[in-house]
């Protein structure tokens, strides 16, 4: 009797499935192939960019080569042309070996490719500082103040990582531009800031130093002196 019931039961549950099966088959078809149709894109697309990134590494790798070879040119036009196909990292790493190749062989043209960067949307807000550094720290020995400030200013009066590097290439032009009392106020300000790393600290110090003669003076050095008393009235 209990087998006459079990064969009811497996007969009403192979119903009920084929039911089912007659309803959503082909849904569960479909979602099992695009299943299988997403992982092996994503496996393509997996393969694909490990195949970019070794393409990018060894075009990166020859024109470093040619860096350190001293061509320069040929290693500018070498990373300038990776950085138009390489992955993103590649990409900006790129650009800034090719700005710096530039700065090697031109300063003028080295500083035209890193305002270049500074000025490209397509990258980081602090490579895009970076950038307005690596321009400036060449223009220290050939620019006026003016073009320096220009480029570091608004780094150097921020609160970002890179403001104690512009406040060091600011106190070096101000230094150079015979503005003692401006490479002091920049150099204290270095001192200051309980952030700024050792190395750019003992740089300072050293410019506070050389420039501490020509210090603001302080407001009671500045006060007008107190008129000497008169003669007592006569009565």
């Amino acid at each position: 009797m209990t087998d006459i019931f079990h064969e009811i039961e497996e007969d009403l549950r192979r119903e009920r499935l084929r039911k089912l099966w007659d309803r959503f088959g082909g849904l569960i078809i479909g979602f099992l192939v695009l299943v299988v149709v997403a992982a092996g894109a994503w496996s393509g697309y997996k393969f694909w960019r490990h195949q970019q990134a070794v393409t990018a590494s060894v075009a990166f790798a020859a024109a470093a080569q040619l860096a350190e070879a001293g061509k320069l040119q040929e290693a500018e036009a070498a990373f300038a042309a990776l950085a138009k196909d390489a992955p993103g990292g590649y990409r900006t790493v790129a650009l800034f070996r090719a700005a710096a190749a530039a700065a090697t062989r031109d300063k003028a043209a080295g500083v035209a490719a890193f305002d270049a960067l500074a000025a490209d949307g397509r990258l980081d807000p602090l490579m895009r500082q970076l950038a307005q550094l690596r321009a400036a720290l060449i223009l220290v020995d050939t620019a006026s103040l003016a073009d320096v400030n220009q480029r570091v200013a608004s780094i150097a009066s921020g609160t970002g990582p890179l403001r104690h590097s512009a406040r060091e290439v600011l106190a070096l032009a101000q230094l150079k531009a015979g503005d003692a009392a401006a490479a002091n106020k920049t150099a204290t300000e270095i001192t200051s800031d309980a952030a700024t790393p050792p190395g750019v600290r003992s740089r300072a110090e050293l410019v506070r130093r050389l420039t501490a003669g020509a210090a603001a003076p302080t407001a009671d050095a500045t006060a007008p002196a107190a008129p000497a008393a008169g003669p007592a009235a006569t009565q």
